[in-house]
């Protein structure tokens, strides 16, 4: 007897195509000759975690659920400020700065009296409680693991875990037991930290690099294995495999708040005049309205800056899917060239911009953020009813359609999403 139809979703943090090979990862290969792959698949932007974990819980684009950046900046108490979207208390900070964590209902929300949503994650805490920011199902994380209502779960059936290749095995097993295995949740999702966390820390290519992704591969196996385990007993799964965005090679660092000030545009380096939000290979920079008048020249010294790969002004903020308000002057993709090879051959060079709050700058190593090819080459893979094996979708997808996908597939309405159901097979853009 077919129960109750249940989706199950694996994302790899960071991984982008061109690294899915048989000498790299051979269980996601062979998997990609049984599932339908998406050619063109796009992250959003800008292409960062944070960002990307609140499109695909929402399905929108972040125009709509308002979440700018992985690190983005709100008026408090009269002034802007930067907040990091990864921490722990960051749920709480933007509820009470701006009234909701996202504007726009998440899957563990939809799903909530539908079977529900059981969350795994090993990124950063934000990124994994902005997939249930209010609490509507189960969500796992080192930093702190919650039920329904955010009631904490302690004890042996908390996740404590490292955020390391050995937590992410780690996170699989558990996945695998409880939420394939014995557990029956309407959704199913297991985000891992790498190869993204190991991406950053090595250049791309490398030896270290390739251990990672064997390894991540591995875990992708043991996940691949429990659905097919699951479907012999009776179960009808639909298993969504992919990631959130690639990376690019860092060339250079750019101190965008320095030059700014260097050029009489902000006040200094910690003035709240102006202030610059780092998001990789990308930044958002925002005004304070009672500067409006330094607007018209900060974009025309923006648009001539070489370290500048696109200047999103906000008459094209729609266009980008960037939240429109809130102080938001400009975002920027830094240059990239996406045909420059690093030291061990791979395509890809990006600048960055300089990291707020110390953290490193991660030159020759992996990042994303901005729009260049391969940050912008995430993968996805559906395997399972209504998707057919060695299928390509050749139109563009993007992150915001796994939710309608998955939603249309358990028999939940998916309209008035940014996302399509891929069901539906978009083979034109």
């Amino acid at each position: 007897m077919i129960e109750q139809r249940r989706a199950v979703v694996l994302m790899l943090d960071g991984l982008r195509r061109d690294f899915v090979t048989p000498a790299l990862m051979p269980r996601l290969a062979a998997f990609r000759q049984r599932a339908t792959w998406c050619d063109q698949h796009l992250s959003v932007f800008p292409s960062v975690t944070r960002v990307v974990s609140s499109s695909v819980a929402t399905g929108c684009r972040p125009a709509r659920h308002r979440l700018a950046g992985n690190t983005i900046a709100m008026l408090e108490n009269g002034a802007l400020a930067l907040f990091d979207a990864g921490k722990p208390e960051f749920i709480a900070d933007k509820q009470r700065l701006t009234g909701a964590a996202l504007a726009m209902p998440t899957l563990a929300e939809r799903l909530a009296a539908l079977g529900g949503a059981v969350i795994y994650n090993n990124v950063s805490p934000g990124a994994a409680y902005l997939h249930d920011p209010l609490g509507h199902g189960h969500v796992y994380h080192r930093a702190g693991s919650f039920g329904p209502g955010r009631e904490p779960i302690t004890g042996e059936a908390a996740l404590t875990i490292a955020g390391d290749l050995d937590g992410d095995a780690t996170l699989v097993a558990r996945f695998t037991t409880e939420a394939i295995d014995e557990g029956r949740p309407a959704l199913a999702l297991a985000w891992l930290g790498h190869p993204d966390t190991t991406q950053h820390d090595c250049p791309l290519g490398s030896a270290q690099h390739h251990a990672a992704l064997r390894r991540a591969d591995a875990h992708a196996g043991a996940v691949i294995d429990a659905v097919e385990a699951a479907r012999r007993r009776g179960e009808e799964i639909l298993l969504l495999i992919g990631s959130d965005h690639g990376h690019q090679t860092v060339s250079g660092v750019v101190d965008i708040a320095g030059e700014l000030v260097a050029a009489g545009l902000k006040d200094g380096p910690d003035s709240t005049d102006v202030v610059v939000a780092p998001n990789g290979t990308a930044a958002l920079i925002y005004v304070d309205s009672r500067h409006d008048d330094r607007v018209a020249r900060l974009g025309a010294y923006l648009a001539d800056r070489p370290w500048v790969g696109r200047l999103i002004a906000p008459d094209e903020f729609e266009k980008f899917g960037v939240p429109a308000g809130g102080c938001l002057a400009f975002a920027v993709a830094m240059a990239a060239d996406d045909e420059a090879v690093n030291e061990y051959g791979v395509r890809g060079l990006s600048l960055a911009a300089k990291p707020a709050a110390g953290k490193p700058d991660r030159l020759g190593c992996g990042q994303h953020g901005g729009l260049g090819r391969y940050e912008q080459s995430p993968v996805l893979m559906l395997d399972g009813p209504g998707f057919e094996a060695e299928a390509v979708i050749a139109a563009a997808t993007s992150a915001i359609d796994l939710a309608p996908t998955l939603l249309a597939f358990l028999g939940h309405d998916a309209a008035g999403l940014d996302g399509r159901p891929l069901q539906l097979r978009p083979d034109q853009p």
